[in-house]
Formats: C-alpha cells, structure tokens, sequence
C-alpha cells in the first residue's frame, strides 16, 4: 500500500463532496464542520483519512485500511447502484458500519425483527408491494383518526404523509402509483412528534455519547431540518439512553456506530421510531467530544 494513501475513507456523495462551502450554504457547512472534528480525532490517534464520493468510479477501494459511512444521503434514491456498489466494495476494504448491517437497515422491516428482540416499536403496518389498500379503510381498520404512511427505502421524509378522512383521497393516487414499485409502511401518527419533538440518541461502541432534540417547524410533522426543522441539544432520561443502548446492542453484529430516533407514542411509552445505521448524521459539532469515541471506535475496526 501507498504509505501516502489515507488510511479511512469517510464516504459522502457528489453533492456534499467539496471540501468547502460557501458562507450561505449552512447545510453543507454543518456535513464539513462535523467531519471536521472526526477527522480531527482520527489525526490525534494517527489515521489519516480523507472525504470519498462512494460513487466515483476511479477509486481503488483496497487502498483504505477501512471506509466510514457518513453522508451518502442519496443511497435511497439509487438503491441498485448502491447495494451493487456494497456488495463489491465490501471485498475490497473494511466497512464500518458492516455490509450486512447496512443491507438490513436499508429497509424499514428491520422495524419488526427490533420488535421481535422486545425492542418497543412504533406500532407498523407493512404494506408489500403490489398491494391494492384503501387509506380511508386503513384508518377504520386500526381505530384511527390520523396516520402516516411511509416507504420502507427512504429517507429525508421521502414520500412521508399525514393522513386522516379529510384528505385520505387526496394522497390514495399517489400511494397507488407508488405501491407498484416499493413498499410502504403503515403507522398511527403520533402527537409527541407535533408538541414536543423526536429524541434522537447517539450510540458509539455500544455506550451513549449526547443526544439532540429534532421539532417540526409550526404546521408541520417533518422534524428534519430539510423541511424547516430545527434541532436542539437535549438530555435524556436514563430510560431513554437505556433504550438507546438496548436497541443497538441487538443488532447482529453490534454497530461501531448509530443513532437511535425515539418519540412517546400515544400511550406515553417511549418507543424506537427509526434506527439510524448507514449514514446518520451524528451532530458532533453539538458534542465535539464524542468525535473522540467515534476515532477509536474506527481505530478498533482498523486494527
């Protein structure tokens, strides 16, 4: 190997694969301040590393002792070309979170194997694809007035909607079309997210690092900050970090990295809403110090 070679690939996408952005561009400012201080700590333990698109086609991927995933936010819109691009890639250099971890995580029925484990869950509903449903019915079936309904591959609130009788026969042409191709899921919607927020906990090597609170801007149920969401630091109960631990302790194998999204259902139960194992965004810029945990956790993988 080129003893010039990085040793980690921290893999991005075309977009977000500058290595600086204008004073305006808050969002891509955010990606390089947070990769900042990993690759800050990753420099003190004596791995260099540098940013990679995943989807370049002249990169010689055995070169890198290990590559990270960090902003590949477009994996689910070229879901083929990525899990092809995965499965050669994995042959070549250490993944971190493992292949077989980012294979499950991609679809949202990982939701029903953490149910399985009793992990508590947002109550769901997959609809298949192929499938021919009736929103309004949906709703009578489930003793719902609201629900959100959601595809299994996504991400950044892709095709997410609230739905109740007022506007079921709005969005049913949309599913309809949809259905054909991908899977849905089928949830009740849950008013924590509106008045408070969802909890997102950030897991490295198994223990909690910090956490933040994402809110949903006024009129809105989408709490990411693509859709004017704003995100706040946050300490979370004991209950909430044993949970967060919990859930990432049963996945096989335990992830070097994650984030665990949880809200109260509607019964004040606390309960996993997603977890976040292929390109989480971590906050680290809200916690510096947790880039130091996620270094060693990268040294460990490397070594």
């Amino acid at each position: 190997m080129n003893q010039n070679h990085p040793d980690v690939a921290l893999l991005t996408e075309s977009r977000y694969a500058a290595s600086a952005a204008p004073e305006e561009d808050w969002y891509l400012n955010n990606i390089l301040l947070d990769d900042h201080y990993l690759q800050k700590s990753l420099n003190e333990i004596g791995l260099s590393s540098v940013r990679v698109d995943w989807a370049r086609k002249d990169i010689d991927w055995s070169g890198y002792k290990c590559a990270v995933f960090r902003t590949t936010w477009d994996y689910f819109e070229r879901i083929d070309e990525f899990t092809s691009w995965l499965g050669m890639v994995q042959n070549k250099t250490i993944l971190l979170n493992d292949a077989s971890l980012v294979r499950w995580n991609l679809d949202k029925h990982y939701l029903a194997d953490l149910k399985k484990l009793g992990i508590p869950v947002v109550e769901t509903e997959f609809i298949e694809k192929g499938s021919v449903i009736d929103l309004d019915q949906l709703l009578e079936e489930n003793g719902r007035e609201e629900g959100i309904i959601k595809p299994c591959i996504s991400g950044a609130a892709r095709h997410t909607y609230r739905f109740s009788h007022k506007n079921a026969t709005e969005i049913q042409p949309l599913i309809d079309k949809l259905l054909v191709n991908e899977s849905f899921l089928f949830q009740p919607f849950i008013e924590d997210v509106v008045k408070t927020g969802e909890d997102t906990l950030m897991v490295i090597d198994g223990c909690f690092t910090h956490a933040v609170r994402k809110v949903a801007k006024a009129g809105d149920f989408r709490v990411q900050d693509d859709h004017g969401g704003t995100v706040h630091r946050y300490s979370p109960s004991k209950e909430q970090i044993e949970l967060a631990e919990r859930t990432m302790a049963g996945c096989n194998p335990v992830p070097g990295y994650g984030r665990v999204d949880m809200v109260r259902d509607n019964e004040g139960r606390w309960v996993v809403m997603e977890l976040e194992l292929i390109e989480p965004e971590l906050w680290l810029r809200h916690h510096p110090p947790a880039a130091k945990n996620f270094a060693r956790a990268i040294e460990r993988v490397v070594a």
